[in-house]
């Protein structure tokens, strides 16, 4: 493994850093989540159409950068520090890797250029809260999570009568970025008991019967929708071969968490230089309260765990791109998950009494930590889930 960054990938950061720091101030993006979109159009239209971030890991003959998922997961280190609000994540770290590895050769060249261009918005819908089981992050996602041929989740049906279509119902609750993105991949269940399989599907986000409804949530960056289907034609994403779904989206969901760590690295560190540069103005009996040793320490503590947290997720980036099949995305989330919630608490409490009132920058970062781990942990089944992947009990038991 080479540790050292390309001149290429220090140039992305570099931009990057230059361009949230100049447009993405915490007053910027409390603006921008107050919006209908959720985002700043004028930011996303710098990040995709000027510097092509959406297409950075798709291959340059659809568009794409032609970079990897190391570049990628450097981007968002750069956007997680400024808690950007944008669609960045789950169009092009959900959406673009599924229509990339399952998608026919025209699928891929219909949708893939104007992901890349950021023309284009996507997302993935999964029923109920079970997009961290979907991804393989907290469970085995070849179960029943869409719906397994009962009522809830979303079901889906050929339609005869045009030229057998698919048409789906149902709805999904927690689907990120779901009320602005303009293509929605969904999960859905189709062939009920006899033929039970998960299958994607292929929904425009303003085609009839789909109805969208931003939900409130505690992290406004990462605003959620709830997306219900009413009989809505869909065009199935692919080949249609179940088992082949599962494989995809476990390896996507590595990659996605690779992705999600390095940017939760970015907020913790940019948690923890706030509070340094508060702990350095703020005086208490005559002196710097970063001066007492107690704060010390307890800053030392977390400047080490952000620092792991990075290594995990540069290890797990360098995995991802090496083709080696190491899956290492899901253990690093969990580091990055736990670096955040303990940076962003330490600014809370070292903020003193200003820190606890709600409408504290701090609590943005708070906010990003607890929201991503509901959404996509909690951090103990990431690491119970990752010890299975390893067979590391199984192997301690049959030492023993």
């Amino acid at each position: 493994m080479d540790a050292a960054f390309t001149a290429e990938q220090d140039e992305i950061r570099r931009t990057l850093h230059e361009l949230m720091n100049k447009r993405c101030g915490p007053e910027d993006v409390k603006a921008a989540v107050a919006t209908p979109a959720g985002y700043d159009p004028a930011l996303w239209s710098a990040l995709g159409g000027e510097l092509g971030l959406p297409g950075l890991a798709l291959p340059e003959r659809y568009g794409g950068v032609g970079c990897g998922i190391t570049e990628l997961a450097l981007a968002c280190e750069e956007s997680g520090g400024a808690l950007a609000p944008s669609p960045l994540v789950a169009t092009a770290a959900l959406a673009a890797p599924l229509v990339l590895a399952l998608g026919t050769e025209a699928q891929r060249a219909e949708l893939l250029p104007r992901i890349a261009s950021g023309a284009l918005t996507a997302t993935l819908a999964v029923p109920g809260e079970a997009l961290a089981t979907a991804l393989g992050l907290t469970g085995d996602n070849r179960g029943d999570w869409s719906g397994g041929g009962r009522a809830g989740g979303v079901q889906a049906r050929q339609d005869d009568r045009h030229d057998g279509g698919w048409r789906l119902y149902g709805q999904a609750d927690q689907v990120l970025d779901g009320h602005s993105a303009g293509l929605l991949i969904v999960a859905a269940h189709a062939g009920g008991f006899a033929r039970s399989r998960t299958l994607l599907f292929l929904v425009h986000g303003d085609a009839q019967g789909v109805v969208r409804t931003r939900r409130t949530s505690l992290d406004e960056t990462r605003p959620r929708a709830r997306v219900e289907l009413r009989d809505v034609a869909a065009e199935l994403l692919g080949s249609g071969e179940g088992g082949e779904v599962a494989a995809a989206l476990a390896v996507m969901g590595d990659a996605a968490a690779t992705v999600l760590a390095a940017e939760a690295v970015g907020a913790a560190e940019r948690a923890l230089e706030r509070t340094v540069e508060h702990v350095r103005r703020r005086e208490q009996f005559g002196r710097p309260i970063g001066s007492f040793q107690a704060v010390k320490h307890r800053l030392a503590d977390v400047y080490v765990q952000v620092q792991a947290a990075r290594s995990a997720a540069y290890y797990a980036a360098w995995a991802a791109a090496s083709g080696s099949g190491e899956r290492t995305g899901g253990l690093a989330l969990a580091q990055a998950l736990e670096a955040l919630r303990t940076a962003a608490s330490e600014a809370v409490q070292l903020h003193g009494g200003i820190g606890f009132t709600w409408e504290h920058d701090a609590h943005l970062y708070l906010k990003r930590a607890t929201g991503d781990e509901l959404l996509f942990g909690p951090v103990h089944l990431l690491r119970a889930r990752a010890a299975e992947s390893a067979e590391l009990f199984t192997r301690q038991e049959a030492t023993a």
